[in-house]
């Protein structure tokens, strides 16, 4: 294959009912970053019903030009019309790489697209760069359960793809002034595909946000010890504003939900302010939390490796320390 003909880097914009997901944000940031060092441009695709206005927000977001895919097949996410589409861009522009969020919708979507394209995809990808010397594109992501780092590279296939866990990757700062060029793209369907009629949604309503969109987290390990112990971090929670998270070991034990969990096999975050608390600080929490932007740590072994990336550490039980800290949130929080 001659890969030279392929050239820049492609974003899948993913949106739900017309709202532009920050994953995408997150990827057309890392896209910027990728194409300045190949000298290439940032292409945004958007697909959907009536999503054209949001082409603005990509460009404003760094994306070089923004290819508007709105027709009626795409109004809902079904599998075939979004690969269908994807497909065909891909064919027609010939990109060299391509990025998806490690979302649900881009988790089905990536390898169909893969597949019928003839190459291969990373998935759950946390770095992304170029090589300074062969420029190949570098993916790497955990394996083996999250014990070590694999960087995959794809030298004979092209576009190489990947699927990045939301949260990993910066939001470049939205610019109002930058100028991107929108391209209509209309794909040839093939109806007869279609196996899937989405004949009903229901939104499930959630209590909680999503903890990797929160400003303030509250989260539990080992020290926590059981479901009930997690009471007391969500009273915390509730006094700040925060959402309550856990390592894996607690997931694993069942005491948390896995949409709770922080590290490499759960979601990367990066709060205002993260209470790491009963947490050892295992390589694999780390490297979900480690970029938030203070850390206040809590654990009865002063030797702890999360002390080491903690801005404030209190070596003591947090069941002694956190009741007291809470108690005392409320009243100045009361003044």
């Amino acid at each position: 294959m001659d890969n030279a003909q392929y050239r820049n880097v492609f974003v899948f914009a993913e949106q739900r009912d017309g709202v532009v997901q920050s994953v995408a944000l997150e990827l057309i940031g890392k896209a910027r970053d990728l194409a300045v060092d190949l000298g290439e441009k940032v292409f945004a695709v958007l697909l959907g019903k009536g999503i054209a206005d949001s082409a603005k927000t990509l460009i404003e977001y760094g994306a070089d030009k923004v290819i508007v895919v709105d027709n009626d097949n795409l109004k809902d996410y079904i599998t075939e019309q979004y690969t269908q589409a994807m497909y065909q861009v891909a064919v027609e522009y010939e990109p060299s790489i391509m990025l998806f969020g490690a979302t649900t919708i881009g988790r089905d979507l990536a390898p169909r697209v893969a597949a019928r394209l003839g190459t291969g995809l990373t998935a759950d990808c946390t770095k992304l760069e170029i090589s300074e010397d062969t420029k190949e594109f570098q993916m790497t992501r955990p394996a083996f359960g999250g014990n070590l780092m694999a960087t995959i590279m794809c030298p004979d296939h092209r576009p190489q793809m990947s699927t990045v866990r939301p949260g990993v990757m910066q939001k470049c700062t939205p610019d109002a002034s930058r100028k991107g060029e929108i391209i209509n793209f209309a794909p040839k369907f093939d109806s007869s595909k279609f196996s899937v009629k989405l004949v009903k949604t229901e939104k499930e309503e959630k209590g909680s946000v999503d903890i990797s969109e929160a400003k303030i987290l509250v989260s539990g390990g080992r020290g926590v010890g059981c479901v009930a112990g997690f009471d007391k971090l969500r009273e915390l929670a509730a006094v700040i504003g925060g959402e309550v998270s856990s390592s894996r070991a607690m997931v694993d034990a069942g005491n948390m939900p896995h949409d709770r969990q922080v590290g490499q096999t759960g979601k990367t975050v990066r709060p205002d302010v993260y209470f790491a608390l009963g947490i050892s600080g295992a390589i694999q929490h780390l490297a979900g939390m480690e970029e938030s932007e203070c850390i206040i740590a809590v654990n009865k072994d002063k030797f702890a490796p999360i002390f080491a990336v903690a801005d404030l550490g209190i070596v003591s039980d947090l069941n002694t320390v956190i009741p007291l800290l809470t108690e005392r949130l409320k009243k100045e929080m009361a003044k």
